[in-house]
């Protein structure tokens, strides 16, 4: 089966308890679709570069998941009807990396940045 990666991003006025609730709703809804959910990482709640409905700030999730195109497409519409959800977005990758995600890692783990060469 194809390999997903999605990020969901949910209303800032929500608890930890009721955002990490919905990343539970929707690896429910990708496994009754025939799909699994891999791994699945809270990020908490971070500042957005703009204003989504008003809100400046989300909780953000994150889950690798082994689903079925339909399984997919379903959990996107289900969070898009869903009131609490702002944004999802869903990537088609070749293959899982192992271990946590740059998010969960902590700073001096990353490396170093690419030099882009436009110094002087």
């Amino acid at each position: 089966m194809p390999l997903y990666e999605h990020v969901l991003i949910a209303r800032q006025d929500l608890s930890n308890a009721q955002a990490e609730g919905l990343v539970e709703h929707f690896s429910t809804v990708l496994a009754d679709n025939g799909g699994k959910v891999v791994d699945s990482e809270y990020w908490g709640v971070k500042t957005m570069a703009y204003k989504i409905n008003k809100n400046r700030k989300g909780h953000y999730a994150y889950l690798r998941s082994d689903a079925p195109s339909g399984a997919v497409l379903e959990m996107e519409r289900l969070a898009r009807l869903h009131d609490d959800v702002m944004r999802v977005m869903s990537i088609k990758v070749d293959a899982h990396e192992e271990g946590p995600s740059v998010q969960m890692q902590k700073r001096d783990e990353r490396g170093d940045r690419r030099d882009r060469g436009d110094r002087r």
